[in-house]
């Protein structure tokens, strides 16, 4: 079977002086240097007692070393499971429950956020440089499926989580696939400040590059400040998302900095959200280059859908299916409008299952390969899919998966809270904010800093409310059941008032 970590070797073997990785310090790391990294490290974590079919909780933010633990666990036939440094301590706590990992790493050196989970968690410091390591000591789960290769958590709309196994046989497919879409050659070099901790930057970038032996250039964090270089200094393909087009925009307007007229950027798309067509204009104006657009979800290892579209073209769609993979419609679950349904996908991007549940994966699994995206969609007569809605809540913050259940249940835990309510709604240029509507006793007196301070304890930055909305009383029907598609009318004039209590 072909692994992982074989994208590499071959990539060693074919291009050694060829730079694999510009690390977020700037640094270059040939090829040659990546493979002898991978195995120098594989070596540590086998004398660290990691082994076949072991979890290795990553905690980590996008450097060297995070690329470098990926396959230095596909190596030893481990599976790696890479999570955001910037959850909370209680959200890691409850993935590490469920993975059970024989060995835990954090990327301390390159992220506060990973050095403080680290520091609570007594990791050590270890010969791999900014690498800490500590042993897990809660109670073991069942091995991975020895085919399973990573192990991505999404919460899922039960505020559980679930974790998503993802094999060799997905990654290095969705690897070929996306640079396929893209046209890359060694000789690009791909913008890397999508997580890796997330599908669309672990697949679509990490997976892509190596596979065609091209360069990824890290960053940790976004900043407009940081692409804007990148992009001057010669990054030539730039997978992003909506908002962080925007900020850019922004930065280079109010700035007065150079446009990219004379940049070596030869693609750039925009992911994890719809595209409004005036936005779209404006940022194929900005570029000089059509804005691709596309559709995937981690349980489908990134993409299902993707465009490759003159600039210019009024087609908002996220394209046909992408070569190998099968789209269908259940028009059954589409509410009744005439030629919407949920969205079915099969192939060899679907997922093998959610890790320690089965009734999870059967439910969006059939016994044919079919995969249940939750998302509503239609197809026009050129196969092409546009996304009109979910059939679950999902809401997309700054290309992460806020899921409102998880959100909802961090509020309720407050003691001056009833209940509450949260939804997303879009703003310009196709991110979503969170809306928070709180249901207390006298929400005069609720002290929505302290509630504010109370969520960031238990949710990461991105999963908190941008707007928090108090009242006596949330629209519900006779059951109690709160009525979700009528809050935003309920409370439009609140949400309209730029004073009331958001910040």
């Amino acid at each position: 079977m072909e692994l992982i970590h074989h994208l590499v070797e071959t990539a060693a073997a074919a291009r050694p002086e060829g730079i694999a990785i510009i690390d977020c310090d700037g640094r270059p790391v040939t090829y040659a240097e990546h493979a002898a990294a991978i195995d120098a490290v594989a070596g540590v974590l086998a004398a660290q007692g990691l082994g076949p079919r072991d979890r290795l909780l990553l905690v980590a933010e996008n450097c060297h070393a995070t690329t470098v633990l990926i396959f230095a666990a596909a190596k030893l036939g481990a599976v790696a499971v890479p999570v955001n440094a910037r959850m909370t301590a209680a959200e890691l706590a409850k993935i590490a429950a469920h993975c059970g990992p024989r060995l835990m790493a954090f990327t301390a050196a390159v992220s506060p956020d990973a050095a403080a989970h680290a520091a609570a968690a007594c990791a050590e410091a270890c010969v791999i440089p900014g690498i800490r390591l500590a042993a897990w000591t809660g109670a073991p789960t069942p091995a991975a499926d020895p085919e399973t290769a990573v192990i991505l958590y999404t919460t899922g709309t039960t505020g559980d989580p679930k974790g998503v196994m993802l094999t060799h046989g997905n990654l290095r497919f969705a690897g070929l696939t996306s640079a396929n879409l893209r046209n890359m050659e060694a000789t690009d070099t791909i913008y890397g400040v999508l997580p890796m901790t997330h599908v669309f930057g672990l697949a679509s970038m990490l997976m892509a590059a190596t596979t065609v032996h091209a360069t990824i250039r890290l960053e940790a964090r976004f900043s407009p400040a940081a692409l804007h270089a990148a992009l001057i200094d010669g990054a030539t393909v730039f997978p992003g998302v909506p908002q962080m087009h925007a900020l850019l925009m922004d930065h280079v307007a109010r700035g007065g900095l150079p446009g990219l007229t004379d940049a070596k950027l030869r693609y750039v798309s925009s992911g994890a959200a719809p595209l409004d067509p005036a936005w779209k204009r404006k940022a194929e104006a900005f570029y000089g280059l059509p804005l691709q657009n596309g559709y995937g979800m981690t349980e489908s290892t990134a993409g299902i859908c993707g465009t490759r579209n003159p600039i210019g073209t009024p087609d908002v769609s996220v394209g046909p299916a992408l070569p190998g993979i099968e789209i269908k419609l259940d028009e059954a679950m589409g509410g009744g409008e005439a030629g919407v349904g949920e969205i079915l996908t099969r192939g060899p991007h679907v997922m093998a299952g959610y890790y320690r549940n089965p009734a999870e994966t059967a439910r969006v699994l059939s016994p044919e390969g079919w995969l249940r995206t939750g998302d509503l969609g239609r197809l026009d007569a050129d196969g092409r899919l546009t996304v009109v809605g979910r059939c679950k809540e999902l809401i997309i913050r700054g290309g992460f998966n806020v899921y409102p259940p998880e959100v909802e249940a961090a509020l309720n835990d407050h003691p001056d809270v009833i209940q509450c309510a949260v939804i997303g709604r879009a703003k310009p240029g196709g991110d979503e904010e969170v809306l928070a509507f709180v249901q207390c006793v006298d929400p005069d007196a609720l002290d929505v800093a302290a509630l504010r301070a109370f969520a960031a304890e238990r949710l990461a930055a991105y999963k908190r409310p941008e707007r928090i909305i108090a009242a006596t009383a949330l629209p519900a029907a006779p059951t109690g059941k709160i009525l979700k598609h009528r809050l935003v009318t309920h409370f439009a004039d609140r949400l309209a008032d730029p004073e009331t209590q958001t910040a």
